[in-house]
């Protein structure tokens, strides 16, 4: 009995090696079969959508990182990578193309570069940018030393930032050194002992000039005439307070504006006031309408400017 069970257990022993033998020739030729048709890839998905095919995760992200890394070089202040990419290994034939460059331009799309330039400001505004802190200052340091005098025109650096670099077209060191020296020159000759008339009052015709004489007055003309329309805007000329605000004499409706360093602007013959006694204006700021009130022909602007008391021409500032 143990001789027959013996047999038995060599017989089924030989049988299982057997199939086993047969199972992995099957296995092998299936695999051959798979592997001569088929290739091991990884499919990568973005917020769920499967968007294409890699052969190599680790060089693929090799290059997400180099993305990355273009933060802090060049202009280049941030980099925000929005787009997550998911793997899944995955069969596909040998003829599926892999399409990484439109993977990577596709998690390119989604991802927010951040530039930073430099503004060099006059007065808090922009008037030039350039690439480099160092540009911005060298800029702000000729320009200081250049016009150390203009105490009152603040002259500085700002940051910025945009996601889109064409929204700022930097210039070379030398062509914004030349703006910002413009721009200071105009300033210069748009002020009056120091004090800037960055606004046009009105928009008009000028009918009488400083020191005309003419019939309607006894003396030579103390300022500048600029007509227009009846109630049209009239915008301060420079920063200042308000000195006076009412009816007076010949001026008829008058603002008076203390603009500092001795300099007063006068706005006579207003139709209406818009502003009060002590209150602090910039320059823009509507501050009353142009009217005929006074010792006046017709609806105009009377624009005067006096330093320390004494009437000069506006046109040696502005309107010229």
């Amino acid at each position: 009995m143990k001789f027959i069970l013996s047999k038995q257990i060599k017989y089924y022993t030989k049988e299982i090696i057997r199939l086993l033998n047969l199972i992995a020739i099957a296995l092998f030729i299936v695999m051959t079969v798979i592997f001569m048709r088929y290739k091991l890839v990884c499919s990568v998905s973005i917020s769920g959508e499967q968007i294409g095919y890699i052969e190599n995760k680790k060089q693929f992200e090799t290059k997400i990182e180099e993305m990355k890394n273009q933060e802090g070089t060049g202009n280049i202040a941030f980099v925000d990578i929005e787009a997550v990419p998911e793997y899944t290994l995955t069969w596909v034939s040998h003829n599926q193309e892999m399409n990484e460059e439109a993977i990577l331009a596709k998690i390119e799309e989604q991802t927010k570069i951040t530039y930073q330039y430099y503004a060099v400001t006059l007065g808090g505004e922009q008037k030039a940018i350039v690439d480099s802190l160092e540009e911005a200052e060298e800029l702000v340091a000729q320009m200081k030393e250049e016009y150390e005098d203009t105490v009152q025109f603040t002259i500085g650096i700002n940051e910025i930032y945009t996601e889109n670099p064409k929204d700022y077209d930097t210039v070379d060191i030398e062509v914004a050194k030349e703006d910002v020296a413009k721009e200071l020159q105009q300033i210069e000759d748009s002020s009056v002992n120091g004090v800037y008339l960055a606004q046009k009052p009105v928009s008009g015709i000028i009918t009488s000039r400083f020191g005309n004489r003419e019939s309607i007055r006894t003396h030579s003309h103390t300022g500048l005439d600029i007509a227009a329309p009846y109630g049209t805007d009239i915008k301060a000329a420079s920063d200042g307070t308000v000195e006076f605000a009412g009816y007076l004499g010949s001026y008829g409706n008058l603002v008076i504006m203390d603009c500092g360093n001795d300099v007063k602007i006068y706005y006579g013959h207003c139709s209406k006031i818009y502003v009060e006694e002590g209150e602090k204006i910039e320059a823009g700021d509507v501050i009353a309408a142009v009217g005929s009130t006074g010792n006046s022909t017709g609806n105009h602007l009377h624009f005067e400017i006096r330093v320390n008391g004494t009437r000069v021409d506006p046109q040696n500032y502005i309107y010229n």
